[in-house]
């Protein structure tokens, strides 16, 4: 009863919150300059320009002319309060809103275009990067001190100094043929090749894996060393504590009050992760997806910054907070299902 009351608290508190995120950053794609009427301009400035006339000129001429049509075009000549019930209720969080950059098209059909790329690339990452450091680290508390645990301490070391963005432009040079064309093994980017619709069953799995193989190494090389410490120690940790020398005292063996008492324990704050696949999987990865050019959540994301393209940031930074305040809620779960023993204060 106790957590049930704590859970339907949680799940009530993300909409304040959400509220509150949003009208946060919903003030400043307002009032920032440099927006869409503000680009409007410059481009008739540059229009008046290409006729004959200085752009500064054409500039004074056009923009107070047409600055009113402008705002009434993109509803800033509605109260602040109105443009934003408007854009949480009737467009649907920005869903619905036609974008700045492609008016033809809604911010949710532009994500929606980009969400299949972002959900196979971001669950496999998710996945791998727990399938192998959840595993090395439980190898290296077992093997501490060993020559084991010291060379994978090295790598581990040396993946955590690498930034995500040099590794993927070493590995996009070495390996993509873009130093003498000698080891031209995987693709240079993109995540299918132009001729995927053609190729067969096993050929369209043999042609995604070459185009994500480079950017999911990159993924897990971003998490690999916080993962693989934080299972190590918190492993080394439960393997210290009293009621394992308990367990052992009792005449367990090593193996099972490491397996059935230590390892259970030792879980619980690397499950603080697990939430994040929510957020994972429609965010993505904006550099990764920048190097590779994979036209991901991530990259649609900062193309929609660089271009002021609000109506589309806006609609992915309110999915991406719902989805993060949900995975908050998934980690608490996570917690309650590995140990549950326990409890949450009101």
């Amino acid at each position: 009863m106790e957590r049930s009351a704590y859970f339907i608290r949680r799940l009530l508190l993300i909409v304040p919150t959400l509220l509150g995120i949003t009208l946060a950053c919903f003030s400043l794609t307002q009032f920032i300059p440099g927006g869409p009427v503000e680009q409007a301009i410059m481009r008739m400035r540059g229009l008046g320009a290409g006729e004959g006339a200085a752009p500064a000129q054409a500039g004074e001429t056009l923009a107070p002319e047409y600055r009113r049509q402008l705002e009434v075009h993109f509803g800033f000549d509605q109260p602040f309060h109105r443009r934003y019930v408007r854009w949480l209720v009737r467009d649907r969080l920005g869903l619905r809103m036609p974008s700045y950059r492609f008016p033809n098209r809604t911010a949710w059909e532009l994500i929606r275009s980009r969400l299949p790329v972002s959900l196979v690339f971001g669950f496999t990452g998710f996945l791998l990067s727990y399938l192998v450091c959840i595993p090395l680290g439980i190898a290296k508390a077992l093997r501490h001190g060993s020559r084991f645990d010291l060379v994978t301490s090295l790598w581990v070391l040396m993946g955590y100094a690498t930034p995500v963005i040099a590794l993927g432009m070493v590995l996009k040079m070495l390996l993509t043929g873009g130093l003498d064309g000698s080891l031209d093994w995987f693709p240079v980017g993109g995540f299918v090749s132009d001729h995927f619709a053609t190729l067969s069953w096993t050929g369209k799995v043999r042609d995604l894996a070459r185009h994500m193989f480079l950017p999911l190494i990159c993924y897990v090389a971003g998490n690999f060393a916080v993962l693989t410490l934080l299972m190590k120690n918190s492993l080394m940790e439960q393997i210290g504590r009293d009621y394992v020398r308990t367990v052992l005292a009792r005449g367990a063996t090593p193996r099972r009050a490491i397996w059935g008492h230590a390892l259970r324990n030792a879980l619980i704050p690397v499950a603080t992760g697990f939430g994040g696949i929510l957020t994972i999987l429609f965010a993505g990865s904006i550099l990764i997806e920048q190097i590779f050019e994979i036209p991901g959540m991530g990259r649609l994301g900062l193309e929609s910054i660089v271009g002021r393209d609000y109506p589309v940031f806006m609609a992915i930074l309110a999915l991406t907070s719902l989805f993060g305040l949900l995975g908050n809620v998934l980690s608490d779960l996570c917690y309650v299902l590995i140990d549950p023993r326990i409890r949450f204060n009101r």
